[in-house]
């Protein structure tokens, strides 16, 4: 019984022992889970920075493939620019051609100019050569005179040497009726006549008739008031107007497609 008692005793002790080597060890145990918990957590943080990163990450990716396509829509429009740009340097190189021309013809009629013969004027953005129609008719009739000859004669040796460029001959009239006696019924008879008989001229002495034209106005497009003799005087005349290029009219191409659907709403 003694030993049983000290066996006893001894495990009791033990026990007792154990025990508080147990307090310490659930101190260290507490103190690691404790460490543990902040590593965990700073994990945790980490994890959701790390989130956070891919989400930013992806949006990045997004505005640079956007980016990608801005520059490259960018560059497709610096490209249309510069195509517009060289464009339009051929078209102001081609106009100021064109000014040149235009402007050699004007100081090769400077001296008929001064003498009453002829003015060069511009109209509605066209050169136009203007004789009066004492210079080239008698009144009320269309066959040139013989005086006509000499002006008419510059007049195509200046036209003849302008390049590229097309004429339209077009009559005008006060608003005078003709007479009974003419050989005209009206005045756009008279003024179309007129304006042939300068083409035919024109084409007789060295100027291509494919680039010529003759119109008759009659006395729709007056220059002056016909209230007056000097200004009936001024409304009967002869234009010659130097008509633009091809080249230089607007694009209508885009038209095309209306125009062969016959442009109307079914």
């Amino acid at each position: 019984m003694g030993r049983l008692a000290l066996v006893a005793v001894v495990l009791g002790l033990g026990y007792v022992t154990a025990g508080c080597g147990g307090r310490d060890w659930e101190t260290e145990y507490g103190q690691l889970q404790s460490r543990l918990d902040e590593t965990e957590a700073r994990v945790r943080q980490q994890d959701e920075r790390i989130h956070e990163l891919e989400q930013e990450n992806e949006q990045l990716r997004g505005v640079l493939q956007a980016q990608g396509a801005d520059l490259s829509n960018a560059e497709t429009m610096r490209e249309q620019l510069q195509a517009q740009l060289e464009a339009a340097r051929q078209r102001e190189a081609a106009n100021q051609a064109r000014l040149s021309a235009l402007r050699a013809m004007a100081r090769q009629f400077r001296d008929m100019v001064a003498a009453g013969q002829l003015r060069v004027r511009i109209v509605r953005g066209n050169m136009v050569v203007e004789l009066p129609e004492g210079v080239l008719f008698d009144s009320g009739r269309a066959e040139l005179r013989e005086a006509a000859n000499d002006t008419l004669q510059r007049v195509a040796e200046v036209l003849q040497n302008v390049p590229n460029r097309s004429f339209l001959v077009a009559g005008h009239t006060d608003n005078v009726p003709v007479g009974r006696r003419s050989r005209y019924d009206s005045n756009w008879e008279l003024s179309a006549a007129r304006g042939v008989a300068v083409v035919r001229f024109l084409a007789e002495h060295g100027m291509t008739p494919e680039r010529l034209a003759a119109a008759g106005y009659a006395d729709t497009q007056p220059v002056a008031s016909n209230s007056s003799e000097e200004g009936r005087a001024q409304n009967r005349r002869i234009e010659i107007i130097v008509l633009p290029n091809l080249d230089e009219l607007p694009d209508l191409s885009g038209l095309e497609g209306d125009l062969s659907q016959g442009g109307g709403d079914s």
